[in-house]
Formats: structure tokens, C-alpha cells, sequence
């Protein structure tokens, strides 16, 4: 391997290790729901809206909010319309099928 391979070699393996962390971190979401407990004065009030501290927790746990929702004891908050608004003003996108 000549030295033009040997760096295109090195320069693949920074960038694997650069960028291999966050995917991983993101695919490696463990869900709580205990996380989302920063939203719970804004799902259960129509009149609160939700902290920056809950958007990042509602972001942080949107892979798991269909498990959530076929959870019977957490289905009357997440199904809920003001759960609904707390995921609009945080930007944050709500599934609306779970298979």
C-alpha cells in the first residue's frame, strides 16, 4: 500500500470514529419514561407550555414514544391532545401510526 492508500486509509478511520459515536448514541436511546417527567406540568395543562429541559427530553425520546403509547398506565398522557401540542411547540415529531 503506497502512502497516498495508507492516508486514505487513516483519514477513513478518523472520520469512522468521528462520526460512529453519535449515530451510536442516537440509535441507543434507552427509553424511560421517567425522561419525560420535565413534561408533565405541559401534557397535563393546557395553559403550561413546556420547558426547553422537556423538548430536549421529548427529542431525546421519540424512538420510544410508541412504545409509550401501547403502554396502558402511560397511553392517557401520550395519546393525549396536549401531549399532541407539547411535541408541536418542541418541534419534535409525533408518530401517528405504531405498528
Amino acid at each position: 500500500m503506497g502512502k497516498s492508500g495508507a492516508a486514505v486509509l487513516i483519514m477513513f478511520v478518523i472520520t469512522t470514529l468521528v462520526i460512529s459515536p453519535s449515530r451510536c448514541a442516537a440509535a441507543a436511546v434507552t427509553c424511560n419514561a421517567v425522561e419525560l417527567s420535565p413534561c408533565a406540568n405541559a401534557i397535563t395543562s393546557a395553559t403550561t407550555t413546556p420547558t426547553p429541559m422537556c423538548c430536549s427530553k421529548l427529542k431525546e425520546q421519540t424512538p420510544c414514544l410508541c412504545n409509550y403509547m401501547k403502554n396502558p398506565f402511560l397511553q392517557k398522557f401520550i395519546n393525549s391532545p396536549n401531549a399532541r401540542k407539547v411535541a408541536d411547540t418542541c418541534g419534535t415529531p409525533f408518530p401517528t401510526t405504531c405498528t
